[in-house]
């Protein structure tokens, strides 16, 4: 029989893991309020994804799939463990990869199509069949319109609009605020991989994964304005300087594709956090109302100087 000792110990464990799985959980489940997802259909999906994660951990172990063993690690009835393993996995239908607003930005900064001559990027024409913004998006964000594309990084402030119709970028970094699909991928992908990284860490017997927090209980809230920018500032500086680091370390092509080396995914995400204080503080730039202007494709005059017949592409408006 366990020593009373280690009964103790496993626990103190579980108590502990509840307490911490309290704080992953409550901001969850205000963004299933938010998102209109009862209770009922969380724990469904919890319920889910413990059977699926339990008989991948039971394959790795034993080299086959067990029932049985699933239920024992859940909890759950062997009847709903086989229904739930005799189901299509519904997560398998779409898996998120990069944000298409992620890809147009970063190309903006690395290709050097959309860049000036000292290798800053360029002030893009919104229309246009070659150095554009509009060929920029049709290139990258896989089939996304181009004034959807530009109200988008408008929207979250990565862009700028200038007069005649050009655009300037401000930030390779994409934040997505509000209730939008977007955000709301935002959070399974960062978390995700957060969460993922912490855990590595737990049964990690060589080096770990690198993760570092810093942070202060004591700030004047007069200086959080300061501090958001100087720390957004500084965080978008290191992600450039780390997808360098990762754009040199990417597989060389090899004529054979029998040889061609393993790949896997790395990344590192920086982000601030703040609590307590948020309500006082009025730093972050509220979002933009009302009609959008209407962007039109003006056409060239034909070489003979003929003037060609009247063809305005103008974009709706809409009400946001």
């Amino acid at each position: 029989m366990p020593s009373t000792h280690k009964l103790r110990s496993q626990d103190q464990l579980k108590e502990t893991t509840t307490v911490a799985l309290t704080r992953v959980i409550d901001p969850l489940i205000d963004l299933t309020f938010d998102a209109g997802i009862t209770v009922r259909e969380f724990s469904r999906l919890v319920r889910e994804r413990a059977v699926r994660k339990a008989a991948i951990r039971v394959a790795k172990e034993s080299g086959r799939t067990s029932k049985s063993r699933v239920a024992i690690i859940t909890g759950l009835p062997r009847s709903e463990v086989a229904r739930i393993l005799g189901a299509e996995d519904p997560s398998t239908k779409k898996r998120l990869g990069q944000h298409p607003a992620r890809k147009v930005l970063a190309a903006w900064y690395d290709n050097p199509r959309f860049l000036r001559v000292n290798g800053d990027p360029a002030v893009l024409p919104i229309f246009g069949k070659r150095r554009s913004f509009e060929r920029l998006v049709a290139t990258y964000s896989g089939g996304i319109p181009v004034r959807a594309m530009l109200d988008q990084l408008t929207q979250i402030n990565a862009v700028e609009l200038l007069s005649g119709q050009r655009v300037k970028v401000k930030s390779r970094v994409p934040i997505f605020t509000g209730l939008t699909s977007s955000a709301i991928a935002i959070i399974g992908e960062r978390a995700g991989d957060l969460l993922e990284t912490l855990k590595s860490n737990l049964r990690a017997t060589s080096t770990p994964l690198f993760e570092g927090t810093v942070f202060r209980t004591d700030i004047d809230i007069g200086a959080v304005p300061l501090v958001r920018r100087e720390i957004a500032e500084q965080g978008a500086a290191f992600v450039d300087g780390a997808n360098s680091l990762l754009a040199r370390a990417r597989a060389k092509p090899r004529r054979s594709k029998l040889v061609a080396p393993p790949k896997c995914r790395v990344g590192v995400t920086v982000y601030y956090f703040q609590d307590e204080i948020a309500s006082q503080d009025n730093s972050r730039p509220a979002v933009r109302s009302g009609r959008r202007k209407n962007l039109q494709r003006r056409q060239k005059q034909s070489k003979s100087g003929a003037k060609p017949k009247q063809f305005v592409h103008v974009l709706a408006s809409r009400q946001s």
